[in-house]
């Protein structure tokens, strides 16, 4: 039988879904609040939409036959869409609501790892009250990661002794609408990132990746979605070791028990300190752009993991060729502070080149595809080595033109690699 997969969401996160499901034997579907053009090139059919209503999405799984579904973004599972594809009898690889709180509730996250006895988390403590927070912020020895409790995108965070002062700190609570804040201790070291596919107790892990929060170049500037990541040609990233991989993996291993029923994919974000891997994060689907990273290198057919899933059987191992990759994204001038939409995206699949394109938040009109206030388009380059891998997304944005758009040209650059070996070689002693 012929599956027909509903892909919800419209990101460069899910064009590497679709891209990774294009040459599987699946009709693919999709939906979301932009048109995609990269996914609507590959999909049967694509459908504008309130991607958090779970009615209509559910109805255009209905009107379509899915037979599965995916679902992307953190803000439909935050809304139930997966909770509402399931209970129409249509599987959902993406946890339901409940269990995406793992993602969407920091303070649940932190309470939950405490719980559970889960290794690597940080010391904290949850505020409502913002004035209560100020007066832990004077109180603690030492520096302080500010998290908002809920989804902020990717930019809520504001870091102590890095990103901001103390005083800073606490005028931003003050300023703020949160209803709820973690204050946790700052983390020291090189983070990274790593993937697994979950379902029926089976947890599937992928290669690690980093990503590069910061705007500009040097690690400068505010937080962002992620303006590009990397990965080797091995599991590890040059300045981990086998057994730093490991230890990551075990943390997923243990949170996948605890939570008991999860299902889709556990994203674990870490910071590799002195004394190993804490946890900076978990987030309940794909990192994008670390999706970007891990699916042009899984031999293994992702249809076949989504029907395993489903079907309640063991989840296929996975295998991966043995290359790095390097995605940089291009985004408008002014992102993410003061973002500047219209310019004209000059890139297409031909002037990519050896790299692969995944469009992002884009408009595409009558005479081409134009730039919004978001992420634009990531290339990534696939290669024996970092190096190359680099060089072939540089060469990619070099044909292309960037007027109106801005790039991290540093990410994957042999300069700032070597920085973070020489970073966890100075923290560790070596």
């Amino acid at each position: 039988m012929t599956e027909t997969v509903l892909l919800v969401g419209g990101g460069g996160r899910e064009h590497a879904v679709a891209r990774a499901l294009a040459d599987s034997d699946a009709d693919l579907y999709a939906c979301a609040g932009n048109k995609n053009p990269g996914i609507a090139s590959l999909a049967e059919g694509f459908e504008t939409l309130d991607a958090t209503n779970p009615k209509a999405v559910t109805t255009y799984a209905r009107e379509v036959d899915a037979t599965l579904a995916v679902v992307g973004p953190e803000a439909p599972l935050a809304a139930g869409v997966a909770d509402a594809l399931d209970d129409a009898g249509i599987y959902a690889f993406g946890p339901r609501e409940q269990e995406a709180r793992i993602e969407t509730d920091k303070a649940f996250q932190r309470r939950f790892m405490r719980e559970h006895d889960i290794p690597g988390c940080p010391d904290f403590e949850t505020f409502e009250d913002m004035e209560a927070a100020c007066d832990y912020i004077d109180e603690y020895d030492g520096d302080l990661a500010v998290k908002p409790a809920g989804l902020t995108g990717g930019k809520g965070v504001r870091v102590i002794g890095d990103q901001c002062t103390a005083e800073e700190a606490k005028e931003y609570l003050r300023d703020s609408d949160y209803d709820r804040v973690v204050l946790e201790e700052r983390l020291v070291g090189e983070e990274f990132t790593v993937q697994a596919f979950v379902a029926n107790g089976d947890l599937r892990v992928t290669p690690a990746v980093q990503d590069h929060k910061r705007a500009y170049e040097g690690d400068e500037g505010p937080n962002t979605g992620g303006m590009g990541s990397y990965s080797d040609s091995t599991l590890e990233l040059p300045f981990m070791t086998e057994e730093d991989y490991g230890d990551a993996v075990d943390v997923l291993k243990a949170t996948v028990e605890a939570l008991d029923g999860y299902k889709g994919v556990l994203y674990g974000q870490f910071m590799l300190t002195e004394t190993g891997p804490r946890v900076v994060e978990f987030n309940a689907r794909f990192g994008d752009p670390e999706a970007m990273n891990t699916l042009p290198v899984l031999n293994t057919d992702f249809l076949d993991v989504l029907t395993a899933a489903r079907d309640d059987v063991s989840l296929p191992q996975l295998s991966f060729r043995p290359k790095a990759t390097v995605c940089k994204y291009a985004v408008p001038d002014g992102y993410p502070t003061d973002p500047e939409s219209g310019a004209k995206v000059t890139i297409d699949e031909s002037s990519a080149g050896e790299a692969i394109l995944y469009y992002a938040s884009v408009d595409q009109r009558e005479d081409g595809i134009y730039t919004t206030t978001s992420r634009s388009y990531a290339v990534v380059g696939v290669a024996d080595s970092i190096t190359d891998a680099e060089e072939i997304a540089e060469g990619a944005l070099e044909r292309a033109g960037t007027e109106g758009l801005r790039v991290r040209h540093d990410i994957g650059k042999p300069d700032l690699v070597q920085q973070r070996v020489d970073h966890m070689e100075e923290i560790r002693g070596d």
